[in-house]
């Protein structure tokens, strides 16, 4: 099985260059308060709004020029859609995205916008995921999956590679989890150079897929609920290959947050220091909040992976509301 190295994220940084960009690293003194260097990653600075194009850069990248042309397709809750959409747009492929009916209008008008096809497919990104299979096996396109593939975890390690880069003295790192490529490619970048920096995932409590499957020791479906945390939805797969392994191996600690959790932290990324960000983007600043803020060290650097939100929403969320409160007890 190929693994993912620290060698080939190295690679990967070249292949994505002119297609995602570095992100800035900046400090949160106003979040953070007495005691802790906290710095955000803002890969909200993505032409794509999300950290999603890096792994989706670095697929598209290595696949050949008539794969290109004939089509990648993915299967994705939005933010991975519009980053294949935006690579194949690049170098000049065709893109299919796939998506249940969960996805966000505003999301789907920004894939179609950067020209790609769209499918809505089912109540789930599994459902979604039957129709990609159908288009490879008929139509002989290209998949680029959202998470489980060693090009696409890969590049999302780019980001690691920065934060060792600019933030050398780190000691924790708080990633949003959800199919696992994000936290898997950053720990496995990090942790290649100082074993001893502590990785921490975090996801909603509706259906955080990976945490259920790291419970159970094996893959398990979860079922997929509408959360402010949409970007973390969908299962893991049961034949997955990479990312549950790794993050069995690699990540520290998993918090799960309410829905009033991530509705706080989003405000409170956005008030306090200015920052839009989705409900799956802004789930680390939860954990400045007892109980979790003692999981946390000195140096801390939280990834803010994604600002697709439609902005009707987040002013009822900065406005104090809370859109899917209800039902979170039996969620």
């Amino acid at each position: 099985m190929t693994d993912v190295t620290l060698q080939s994220i190295y690679a990967a940084r070249r292949a994505i260059h002119g297609v995602a960009c570095r992100t800035p690293l900046v400090p949160a003194y106003a979040l953070a308060g007495d005691g802790l260097d906290l710095r955000l990653k803002l890969e909200t600075a993505q032409p794509t709004g999300a950290f999603k194009l890096r792994g989706a850069a670095n697929a598209a990248a290595r696949l050949a020029p008539e794969a290109l042309r004939r089509g990648v397709v993915c299967a994705s809750t939005g933010n991975h859609g519009r980053a294949v959409a935006f690579a194949a747009r690049r170098l000049g492929g065709r893109a299919v995205v796939c998506m249940s009916r969960l996805v966000p209008e505003n999301k789907l008008a920004a894939i179609r916008a950067l020209g790609a096809e769209t499918r809505i497919i089912g109540d789930s990104q599994d459902e979604a995921q039957v129709e990609v299979a159908r288009l490879v096996a008929e139509e002989g396109l290209s998949e680029i999956p959202p998470f489980d593939h060693p090009d696409v975890i890969a590049g999302q390690g780019t980001i690691g590679l920065e934060l060792l880069e600019d933030f050398p003295e780190l000691d924790t790192v708080v990633v949003p989890l959800s199919g696992g490529g994000l936290i898997a490619g950053i720990a496995r970048a990090v942790k290649s150079a100082v074993p001893d920096v502590r990785v921490i995932g975090v996801s909603m409590a509706r259906g955080a897929a990976m945490q259920a499957s790291l419970a159970a020791g094996r893959p398990v479906d979860v079922r997929e609920e509408p959360t402010l945390a949409d970007s973390l939805g969908g299962g893991i797969g049961l034949d997955n290959r990479w990312t549950f392994r790794m993050v069995r191996e690699l990540v520290d600690d998993v918090v799960l947050l309410s829905e009033a959790e991530i509705a706080t932290a989003m405000r409170r990324l956005f008030l306090e220091e200015g920052w839009v960000a989705e409900g799956g983007g802004a789930v680390g600043v939860a954990l400045l909040q007892e109980p979790h803020r003692a999981l946390l060290g000195k140096r801390v650097a939280m990834i803010v992976s994604g600002r697709g939100i439609d902005m009707e929403l987040f002013r009822r969320v900065v406005d104090g509301e809370v859109p899917f409160e209800k039902g979170d007890a039996d969620g």
